[in-house]
């Protein structure tokens, strides 16, 4: 069996903890790896074992799980792998965009070396996902934007740069909104006791959850010492 199909396992760890500390700035617990994929405690802390008897993660005083140099490197692999796959779907398959996360999970694992290349020279070497994340390689940026259409305030106004990927129904929701990297949006009402915001994309506007706009990170128009990075 090729190797790659062997390590399905302890790659969607990986990648897993890849997503939330890199793509998302989170600090990785175990408890929140296990909320993520779903899987009970105890078996995520035999998985933990495994991949730190392999070298490829690591676990600080504060219980705060980190990948080694190695462990970074498999994630990429995985990730880039992942989302040349997303990119295959929705642009070439013409596959609907909210369903090309969980189709590309299912492809990301048989694409080997060889095919991995070939498809990112067939894609025209694309540098994004169809959800707005940098696919790892040369070129791709280090640090990301981790503002939220929750960070801002009323009035201000924000390009999508990326939503999260990891479900289905919120994709499907994101896409019948119209909320999708790339769009500029304006923070019409912020009513933290409601725990909503209401948003303007184009002419409409759109009422969302303060989670769900917890999960759409922006970028905004740069006006020294006022964006919501300086502010944090």
């Amino acid at each position: 069996m090729p190797k790659q199909v062997r390590n399905v396992a302890s790659d969607d760890y990986l990648t897993a903890i890849y997503r939330m500390s890199h793509d998302e700035g989170q600090d990785v617990i175990a408890v929140r790896l296990a909320d993520r994929l779903e899987i009970t405690p105890p078996s995520v802390a035999g998985m933990l074992k495994r991949l730190m008897r392999d070298g490829l993660v690591h676990i600080d005083a504060k219980k705060v799980i980190h990948l080694t140099p190695e462990g970074f490197r498999r994630a990429e692999q995985m990730v880039r792998r992942h989302r040349l796959a997303e990119c295959l779907l929705t642009d070439v398959l013409k596959v609907d965009w909210w369903r090309a996360y969980e189709e590309a999970h299912l492809l990301e694992h048989g694409i080997s070396d060889i095919t991995e290349r070939n498809l990112y020279e067939m894609l025209g070497r694309p540098k994004k996902s169809p959800f707005g994340y940098p696919i790892p390689g040369p070129g791709a940026p280090q640090k990301l934007s981790m503002v939220t259409l929750g960070d801002l305030k009323e009035g201000q106004e924000a390009e999508i740069d990326r939503v999260f990927e990891e479900d289905e129904q919120l994709l499907r929701f994101f896409d019948e909104e119209g909320i999708r990297p790339g769009v500029k949006v304006v923070i019409e009402e912020v009513a933290p006791y409601r725990g909503t915001i209401t948003v303007r994309v184009g002419e409409r506007r759109i009422v969302l959850g303060t989670p769900v706009a917890n999960k759409i990170w922006v970028v905004q128009p740069a006006r020294a010492g006022t964006s919501a990075e300086t502010r944090r």
